[in-house]
């Protein structure tokens, strides 16, 4: 007990000293933004303070940050998550100011430090990791919407921590296979590998967010690697349906998923759905049940809201008779009902289309006919009308209003 009580004291002496520090760190580079904050300064000295900083509309950015102090989410914290808070937003003011967009970068990160306000962990990162608090301003500086996305996803403040990972290009076969063994460390907990699949792509994500950001990323290089990313999420769900379907009638699926628009060209952008069909090679009399089944699940392992978000949206409207048609068709069906039934539109589509993952041979057969298809002889005036009134259903469908 001695040596508890003597032990205590020196703990106490080395926290006084500890904390001494930090507050008069705080209070001589902080000062004028710490005053703000604790209502100490009148209209006129907020305003000059905020435009000495460089802030170009003070008052909306004074008036916002009031309304933060004000309102009833920050007035219930617990007392200790307060004290973070406080410390963190005279930080921000300071800093902010700095930023290319300094009122945008401001109003962002405090949104996001309102979003974590409750997990006092986050606040803990930020408030002792001048990096990471230094990376989602920069973040939030260069956009909107990767501010938004953090805020969604606060546990993506974790891979700040490392920024040297951050700036690494993803190695997606390597990638993969670490995701495929954590899945296998689930023991067939569904939930569990849904939970582990999203919180992959939304890491992966911010990862490239973070190289865009820094302009290490051509825009054409940033779309690759989205779709790779949706590939490889595509590939680990098939797997993971497939192993969960009872009474398959076979080891491994003759089955594929055929990816159309965006991810077909490899255009993808952070926010984009999936479009995608399904094709079949199979003889079996259960093979059209099961790969109805199958598509019907990795659907669902796609597009199913869990605590953790959602992986994609999907699109299935360009199967065969489109939203009307079957779910999933095999590949003879599919052949016939381009040769003989298709718009000329679908086969516009086919030129973006590609086997995405599955079963290659199933890819292989797809892919012979997308090109006799595409190369069949056409009437170039009738190709001519055709392609220009689709263009105008796709602006008017999709209308872009700025410049």
């Amino acid at each position: 007990e001695s040596v508890l009580a003597a032990l205590k004291q020196h703990r106490e002496c080395v926290a006084r000293q500890f904390d001494a520090m930090f507050e008069l760190d705080v209070a001589e580079t902080l000062s004028q933004a710490t005053l703000f904050w604790q209502g100490a300064l009148d209209d006129a000295q907020a305003l000059k303070m905020f435009g000495d900083l460089g802030y170009r509309d003070a008052a909306t950015v004074c008036e916002r940050l009031r309304a933060t102090r004000a309102s009833s989410r920050y007035l219930q914290l617990p007392e200790t998550s307060r004290a973070r808070l406080d410390s963190l937003i005279p930080m921000l003011i300071e800093t902010s100011g700095g930023m290319p967009h300094p009122d945008e970068t401001l109003i962002r990160t405090t949104d996001l430090l309102e979003a974590v306000s409750r997990r006092e962990t986050y606040l803990a990162l930020l408030r002792e990791n001048d990096g990471a608090l230094r990376k989602v301003q920069e973040l939030a500086s260069a956009s909107a919407w990767a501010a938004q996305y953090l805020s969604q996803h606060p546990i993506l403040l974790d891979e700040l921590l490392d920024h040297r990972e951050l700036a690494v290009a993803p190695d997606w076969p390597a990638l993969k296979l670490r995701l495929q063994h954590d899945l296998q460390q689930t023991d067939g907990d569904v939930e569990r590998q849904w939970d582990q699949l999203r919180h992959f792509k939304q890491a992966q994500m911010f990862q490239l967010i973070a190289q865009d950001v820094a302009g290490q990323l051509a825009l054409e290089k940033l779309s690759d690697h989205l779709s790779d990313l949706a590939d490889c999420i595509l590939d680990i769900a098939l797997g993971g349906a497939w192993g969960v379907l009872r009474a398959a009638h076979c080891e491994s699926p003759q089955f594929c998923v055929i990816a159309y628009g965006k991810l077909g060209g490899k255009e993808l952008g952070y926010g984009s759905d999936l479009d995608i069909i399904f094709l079949y090679d199979d003889e079996h009399p259960e093979a059209a049940e099961n790969y109805a089944r199958l598509a019907q699940r990795l659907n669902s392992w796609l597009t199913t809201y869990t605590p953790s978000g959602v992986l994609y949206e999907t699109d299935l409207r360009l199967r065969p008779d489109g939203a009307s048609g079957l779910l999933v068709s095999s590949i003879q069906a599919f052949e016939e009902y381009q040769r003989r039934h298709a718009w000329l539109w679908e086969h516009q589509a086919l030129t973006r289309a590609r086997f995405s993952v599955g079963n290659v041979r199933v890819g292989r057969i797809f892919e012979r006919i997308r090109c006799d298809v595409l190369r069949q002889t056409r009437q170039s005036s009738v190709l001519r009308d055709e392609v220009i009134k689709m263009r105008d259903k796709m602006r008017q469908g999709h209308p872009i209003p700025s410049d």
